[in-house]
C-alpha cells in the first residue's frame, strides 16, 4: 500500500462550545474565501481537519449545533450564486484510505441490495467545478458550482478556456459539468503576467484559476483548462433522444461521447477513467492513480470512484450534500501554507550558487518538510518572497518541495527582504551572474569534495575505501584536485598519508584499478555533467558508444538521445566543452571510454535494411536477450539481484541489450516484479504485459550477471 494511503489524517480537537463556535466561523469564512477568489487563510489539509473536528463534536453535542455550520452543505454553505442550477451540483463525499473506501462500498452494495458489477474510477482533479450551458451546439452560459443550488454567472471567460469548445461537433442542447483548473505551464505563465503587472503572483495555480475564472475586467488575459466529468439533458424534463441517452447510458459511455463532441476529458492523460469490476480494482487503479500523480501536468487531490451504471446511480440517490453512488479517495496533500524563515545559500559540487528555504515544519505528503528548494535569485525576485512571508509549499510523490508563492493577503508588514549574497557562500570568490542559474567563478573547482565524493559513490565510478574525510585528506596534501587525480597516486603517496596502511593501501590501489574498466555510462555519469543523472548518462552512453563519440556531438545531435530538450542539449555540450582537461586525464590514466554491448548506428541505408530482415531496427544489438526490449524493474529485488542496487539492476538491463525505463506501458515488454512491487506490478498485469520473478530474470540474463 502506498505510504501515507492507508491512515485517516487527524482532525482537529474542539474542547468546548465557544471552540466550536469560532472553528465554524473559521471553515465558513476559509470555505468563503476558498469558493470566492481562492484566498483562503488555510490549505486544503487544514480545512479537511478542521471540518472532521467540527462533525466530530457536532456528534457528541447535537444540541449545540449552529445553523452555519458547513457540515452537510455544498462548498461549506459559504458561497451563494444567483443563476440557479438545472440539476443541484453537490460536493462528494471522502474517504481517506482502503478501509474507508471498503466500509463505503459495502454501505453502497448494502443500499442496492446487490454487488456493483461496474465501477468507474478517476482522477478527483484540483480546480473549479462549473456547468457549461450548450444551446444547439454553442456555448451559451458558463456557471460556477456557488452552493451547489446556484453559481455565479462567469461567461465571460469563454474563449479564453483550452478543452472547452466555443461549439460541439454536433448541435445538440446539453449541459457540460467538469473542472476548470491551470496547468503547471498557464500557472507559470499567469504569474508572470501578474507579476509584470502588479509586482505580485498567484499563490497556487487552484487560486490562480479562481481569480481569472472571475475576474472581468483584468487588463491581461490568462489561459484556463477544462476536464470534463459529465453530461445532463438541458433542460432536465427534455425528452429528446438525446437526453434519453444520457439519462440510461454508464457513465463511461456518457464520457466516451463528451469526448467526441470535442470537449478534453482525462482520457487524453496518464489518469484516465477506467471501468473495473471489483473493489480489489479499484484499489489498483487508486494505486496507479496515486504514482501518477507526481508526474502530471495539473493538479489532483484525489480519485473519484462512483457507480458506473444508471440505475446503480438512480438506486443509490442522493444526500443533501453528496450523491451515494460515488466518493472521492483523498490523497495526502501536496501543498500547504507555512512559513518562510529564513534563506541558506549553498554551492553545489558543479558551482551552482543555490538558494535553500527554511521552513516552519509542515507535514506534507506524508513527511515532516523543514527545507524547501528556491531554485535560483530570479526565481525569488519574480515570486516577491520575503522572509517571515506565508508561503505555499509544494510537493508531490518523491519530488523535492519546493516554495511555490508567498500568500500576500497573510503578509502583516513585519516581513523582510531576503538578503542576496554578493560573492561565493563556500569559498568567497566571485559569482558569475550572467544566467539565471549563479555560479561561483571557480566552478567546480569550488566543491572540489563534493564532486569526488559524487564519483567515487557506488553508482559512478564504485570506489570503495574513499570515505569524504579520506578525499579532503588527499586535497589537503595537494595529492589531487579532481577525481581523474585518483588514478595517478602512487603507493608511496598513499602510504604517506595518516592512517593509511599497506593494506588499506593496496585495497584502494585495487578499487582504482576495477574503476578504470567501469562502463562508459557510469565514467559518464561521474563526470556530473549538469541536467543529466544516472538514467541519463545510461542513455547518453548507449546512444553515441563512446567518449569520442559523445564529444564530437553538437546540440542537436544530443538532442537525438530519449529525454533531452532543446534547453538542455546545449547546457550538456557547453559542460562538456568545460570538462575537456578532466576526460582527457582519464583517458589518459587508462580508464574506460565505451559501452559495453553498444552497436553504433549504420552509416548506410543498406545497413539499415539488413538489420530490418534480420528482425530488428537500425543501431540495435541484436543477439542479446533483450535486444530491443523495454524492461520496467520494480518492488525490491531477491535472490541473484538481492545485492544490486536499482541503478546496477538497469544497468544489467542495458548490458543484455533492453532499455531501462520506469513507467509501465503497452509498449513496455517486461516487468522485473521483486517483493512489494505495487501499482507497477498491476497495470502490467492489466496490460497483459509479461511478469518475471527477479529469479526468473536473473535466469534470462545470467551471461551477464
Amino acid at each position: 500500500m502506498m505510504r501515507g494511503m492507508s491512515e485517516t489524517p487527524p482532525l482537529t480537537s474542539i474542547a468546548d462550545e465557544t471552540a466550536y463556535a469560532e472553528a465554524v466561523q473559521l471553515a465558513v469564512d476559509a470555505s468563503a474565501a476558498y469558493y470566492g477568489d481562492g484566498t483562503s487563510t488555510l490549505d486544503d489539509d487544514a480545512y479537511d481537519r478542521l471540518v472532521r473536528g467540527i462533525e466530530a463534536y457536532e456528534a457528541g453535542h447535537p444540541d449545540q449545533v449552529l445553523p452555519s455550520s458547513p457540515t452537510g452543505k455544498v462548498a461549506g454553505g459559504a458561497v451563494v450564486g444567483d443563476v440557479p442550477h438545472t440539476v443541484p451540483m453537490l460536493s462528494l463525499d471522502n474517504v481517506f484510505g482502503p478501509d474507508q473506501l471498503a466500509a463505503w462500498a459495502a454501505s453502497l452494495e448494502r443500499r442496492l441490495d446487490h454487488p456493483v458489477t461496474a465501477w468507474s474510477v478517476e482522477a478527483k482533479l484540483d480546480g473549479l467545478a462549473v456547468s457549461a450551458r450548450y444551446r444547439r451546439g454553442r456555448l451559451v452560459q458558463l456557471v460556477t458550482r456557488g452552493d451547489g443550488q446556484a453559481g455565479e454567472d462567469v461567461s465571460h471567460s469563454i474563449g479564453t478556456i483550452v478543452g472547452l469548445p466555443e461549439r460541439l461537433a454536433e448541435p445538440v442542447t446539453v449541459e457540460l459539468r467538469g473542472e476548470v483548473m491551470m496547468t503547471t505551464a498557464q500557472f507559470a505563465d499567469a504569474c508572470a503576467k501578474r507579476q509584470a503587472h502588479d509586482g505580485t503572483t498567484f499563490a497556487n495555480p487552484r487560486s490562480a484559476a479562481a481569480g481569472t475564472l472571475r475576474t472581468r475586467d483584468r487588463p491581461y488575459v490568462c489561459e484556463l483548462t477544462f476536464f470534463g466529468y459529465g453530461a445532463l439533458p438541458l433542460p432536465p424534463g427534455d425528452d429528446s433522444p438525446l437526453a434519453g441517452r444520457l439519462r440510461e447510458l454508464p457513465h463511461s459511455q456518457i464520457m466516451e461521447w463528451v469526448a467526441g463532441q470535442g470537449v478534453q476529458t482525462t482520457a487524453v492523460t496518464p489518469v484516465a477513467g477506467v471501468l473495473v469490476a471489483d473493489l480489489e480494482a479499484v484499489r489498483a487503479r487508486v494505486e496507479e492513480i496515486a504514482a501518477a500523480r507526481a508526474g502530471l501536468d495539473f493538479g489532483i487531490d484525489g480519485i473519484v470512484i462512483k457507480c458506473d451504471l444508471a440505475a446503480d446511480q438512480a438506486a443509490a440517490g442522493f444526500s443533501s450534500r453528496a450523491p451515494r453512488w460515488a466518493v472521492a479517495y483523498k490523497l495526502p496533500a501536496t501543498e500547504k501554507i507555512t512559513k518562510l524563515l529564513a534563506v541558506e545559500w549553498n554551492t553545489g559540487r558543479t558551482g551552482i550558487i543555490a538558494p535553500r528555504a527554511v521552513l516552519e515544519p509542515v507535514e506534507l505528503d506524508g513527511s515532516v518538510v523543514t527545507y524547501a528548494t528556491l531554485h535560483n535569485a530570479a526565481d525569488i525576485a519574480r515570486r516577491g518572497l520575503m522572509l517571515g512571508d506565508s508561503v505555499t509549499v509544494y510537493k508531490a510523490g518523491d519530488v523535492i518541495p519546493r516554495v511555490e508563492a508567498p500568500v500576500v493577503h497573510l503578509r502583516t508588514g513585519d516581513e523582510r527582504p531576503i538578503d542576496i549574497p554578493r560573492v561565493c557562500p563556500s569559498c568567497g570568490d566571485a559569482i558569475d551572474a550572467t544566467q539565471e542559474r549563479w555560479r561561483c567563478v571557480r566552478g567546480r573547482a569550488c566543491r572540489a569534495i563534493a564532486s569526488i565524493e559524487y564519483a567515487v559513490g557506488r553508482d559512478q565510478l564504485d570506489i570503495e575505501g574513499l570515505a569524504v574525510n579520506r578525499i579532503q585528506q588527499m586535497l589537503d596534501a595537494g595529492l589531487i584536485a579532481d577525481f581523474a587525480d585518483l588514478f595517478y597516486l602512487t603507493r608511496d603517496q598513499l602510504l604517506a598519508l595518516d592512517r593509511m596502511g599497506e593494506t588499506s593501501t593496496d585495497n584502494l590501489l585495487a578499487a582504482l584499478e576495477r574503476a578504470k574498466a567501469q562502463p562508459l555510462s557510469r565514467v559518464f555519469c561521474a563526470l556530473g555533467v549538469r541536467g543529466t543523472g544516472r538514467s541519463m548518462s545510461r542513455r547518453i552512453a548507449a546512444h553515441f558508444g563512446t567518449m569520442d563519440a559523445i564529444r564530437a556531438a553538437d546540440a542537436a545531435a544530443i538532442q537525438q538521445v530519449e529525454g533531452i530538450g532543446p534547453e538542455k542539449a546545449p547546457v550538456v555540450v557547453a559542460e562538456l566543452v568545460e570538462l575537456d582537461a578532466l576526460i582527457d586525464k582519464l583517458i589518459k590514466a587508462g580508464v574506460n571510454m565505451t559501452q559495453p554491448g553498444v552497436v553504433r548506428p549504420p552509416a548506410d541505408e543498406a545497413a539499415d535494411e539488413a538489420a530490418g530482415e534480420a528482425g530488428g531496427e537500425a543501431g540495435e544489438p541484436l543477439g542479446l536477450p533483450l535486444a530491443g526490449m523495454s524492461v520496467v524493474v520494480t518492488g525490491t529485488m531477491t535472490g541473484p539481484l538481492a545485492a544490486l542496487s536499482r541503478n546496477e539492476v538497469n544497468e544489467l538491463v542495458e548490458r543484455a541489450g533492453g532499455k531501462a525505463s520506469s513507467g509501465v506501458s503497452a509498449k513496455t515488454s517486461l516487468v522485473v516484479a521483486g517483493d512489494k512491487a505495487g501499482s507497477k506490478r498491476t497495470k502490467a498485469e492489466s496490460l497483459g504485459v509479461r511478469v518475471a520473478t527477479p529469479e526468473e530474470f536473473a535466469g534470462l540474463v545470467a551471461a551477464f550477471l
